[in-house]
C-alpha cells in the first residue's frame, strides 16, 4: 500500500469514528444542518458506515415496535414520574445554592 493510499484509508478511518461517534445525535436530529450535511455526505460515501446507520435505524424501529405494542406498568410509571420529580429537585436545590 502506498503512503498515498494509507493517507487516505487513515481519513476515511478518522471521517467514519467521527461519523460513528455522531449517529445517535444524527438519528435523533440533535446535529447542525452543517454536521448533519458532513455525516451524510459521508454516509453516501462509506458502505461500512452505512451499513450502521442502517442497521441502527432498524434496530429502533423495532424497538419502538415492540415498545408501542407492550403496554407500561402503571408501578413503572410511578417510579419514572418520581425519578424525574427528584431530579428537578436537585437541578432546583442546586441552582439555589448557586
Amino acid at each position: 500500500m502506498s503512503d498515498l493510499e494509507k493517507e487516505g484509508a487513515s481519513a476515511c478511518d478518522d471521517q467514519c469514528l467521527e461519523a460513528l461517534r455522531e449517529l445517535y445525535s444524527f438519528l435523533d436530529g440533535e446535529l447542525t444542518e452543517e454536521r448533519r450535511g458532513a455525516i451524510r455526505g459521508h454516509l453516501d460515501e462509506c458502505g461500512g458506515c452505512v451499513e450502521a446507520f442502517d442497521f441502527e435505524v432498524e434496530l429502533r424501529q423495532v424497538v419502538s415496535r415492540c415498545c408501542r405494542e407492550t403496554e407500561v406498568p402503571q408501578d413503572l410509571r410511578l417510579r419514572i414520574a418520581e425519578a424525574i420529580e427528584s431530579l428537578g429537585e436537585s437541578d432546583s436545590q442546586a441552582s439555589d445554592a448557586i
